[in-house]
């Protein structure tokens, strides 16, 4: 069996197309989405329904984003404190465009397979896939805020921030880190380090190559780090401007 990790989608229906079109996934495998499957390009309606009928035939896993979970939010208005306005600026107006013609009873699909989402899954080999991060020193399991996997951004700055040449035995290397075997997260694009593809620091792998931006969306096999590809959303989508 092979697990593929792909990162932030952010609407990009035509990326997410072109990725799994250069992956032979066999029956056993297994595919792993960090989550973010909407706002930002004109077609989170047509990735969650994709998402959907895939999962109808692959063995499928997908982890909750913070803007999957804006869109719960706004799709069951139970939150009194939701401001549409601030997500409007961070996505959430190509996804507001995207729900205009569609049904209730087609929403209702979309709430229920959002709040179905995993807060994180790890593996037989104690792999942590987890959309943002996690604060609790004892790991996801003694998170006191289940916000922290979808929001947290102190994961990946440390291990940004970590000296590569610190042991692991150290009392100052981070304990977080040294809980799972490899860390796969999204959330923060690496593109603001002006890196294109999927990267590493320690054992913490950023798979969001800024496909809500000018990026491209990723897969990777786990084990042998072998990366695939879109083209650039951009590209993808030359009259709309993403998250741009």
């Amino acid at each position: 069996m092979k697990t593929f990790v792909i990162g932030d989608i952010h609407g990009g229906l035509k990326a997410l197309i072109q990725i799994l079109d250069q992956v032979t996934i066999s029956a056993n495998d297994r595919l792993i989405f960090l989550g973010d499957y909407v706002d930002g390009w004109s077609e989170s309606v047509q990735v969650l329904d994709y998402l959907m009928d895939l999962n109808l035939k692959h063995n499928c896993i997908f982890i909750r984003g913070n803007h999957d979970a804006l869109l719960l939010e706004w799709l069951t208005n139970e939150n009194p404190n939701f401001n549409e306005n601030l997500w409007k600026l961070h996505g959430g107006e190509a996804t507001i465009l995207a729900y205009k013609n569609i049904d209730d009873s087609h929403k209702e699909r979309h709430i229920t397979f959002l709040k179905n989402l995993h807060n994180y899954f790890i593996d037989e080999n104690n792999n942590l896939f987890v959309h943002a991060g996690f604060s609790n020193v004892k790991g996801v399991a003694f998170e006191y805020h289940e916000t922290a996997f979808y929001w947290d951004r102190t994961l990946w700055e440390v291990a940004l921030a970590l000296n590569p040449n610190l042991p692991t035995d150290s009392a100052l290397y981070p304990k977080r880190l040294k809980l799972y075997k490899q860390l796969f997260i999204g959330h923060t694009p690496v593109t603001q380090i002006q890196e294109t593809k999927p990267i590493s620091f320690a054992n913490v792998w950023n798979m969001d190559t800024g496909a809500a931006f000018n990026g491209k969306l990723s897969i990777m096999d786990i084990d042998t780090k072998e990366v695939w590809q879109s083209d650039f959303l951009k590209n993808l989508y030359p009259n709309e401007r993403g998250r741009n």
